[in-house]
């Protein structure tokens, strides 16, 4: 199934601040830089469209699930042990996309670069150049900005793979940019189950190992955070 943010008309932008989906607050202006770097340390922000969205730091199951599939894909594609490296796999990297004084500000939970597109990392704390893959962990605070929001901008910006993977539903969706820039949606896989996913089908990833065991029974989707 093909579907197309990329060619989404620009959202409206009133400059405004979107707070952990409290009422937003109006700003009477765009949301800028400096308004995202005041954003306390405990808390995580994006900057999106002209909008500042501040989020509660992510639950334990969205960063174990993070963390682990960082873990299995770092081994093969970064250090090429049992695997055919060629990749740079970064978490929670801060992307930078358009003019100063009008850039989108990305924070994805994993990215990934081809080494061959980026041979050396930036000195600064942020990447201009756009992850050939993407990793988003959803959970019900920022589900709606992931898919709705930042995927027509990865689009935009030519990232060539996106996997939005929720950890209490266990599902994993992954799309993949078209010629024409439309997002085409090439699998959907769920549970427990042994997987090859583009671009990291090299290797098998086994399912059953990357969802959360979590004391009392599965988490409700407002605990997951």
């Amino acid at each position: 199934m093909a579907c197309g943010p990329s060619l989404l008309p620009p959202r409206p932008n009133h400059g405004i601040l979107a707070t952990m989906g409290l009422p937003a607050e109006k700003l009477g202006r765009r949301a800028t830089y400096a308004d995202y770097a005041a954003v306390p340390e405990h808390k995580s922000a994006q900057l999106v469209n002209g909008v500042l969205h501040v989020f509660p730091r992510p639950a334990p199951p969205h960063v174990l699930v993070a963390s682990d599939l960082g873990a299995d894909l770092s081994g093969p594609f970064r250090r090429g042990r049992g695997g055919p490296g060629g990749w740079h796999i970064i978490d929670e990297p801060e992307l930078h996309f358009g003019p100063a004084d009008d850039e989108d500000i990305l924070a994805p939970d994993i990215a990934g670069w081809r080494i061959e597109r980026m041979p050396v990392l930036p000195r600064t704390a942020y990447f201009t150049l756009a992850p050939d893959w993407v990793c988003e962990v959803l959970s019900p605070s920022t589900e709606k900005v992931d898919r709705i929001d930042k995927m027509p901008i990865y689009a935009r910006e030519r990232v060539k793979h996106v996997w939005l993977v929720h950890p209490i539903r266990q599902t994993i969706e992954v799309f993949t940019l078209n010629a024409d820039g439309f997002w085409v949606m090439t699998g959907m896989h769920a549970g427990n189950v042994r997987v090859r996913i583009p671009p990291f089908d090299a290797i098998e990833l086994d399912l059953g190992l990357l969802w959360p065991v979590i004391e009392g029974g599965p988490p409700t989707e407002d605990e997951a955070g």
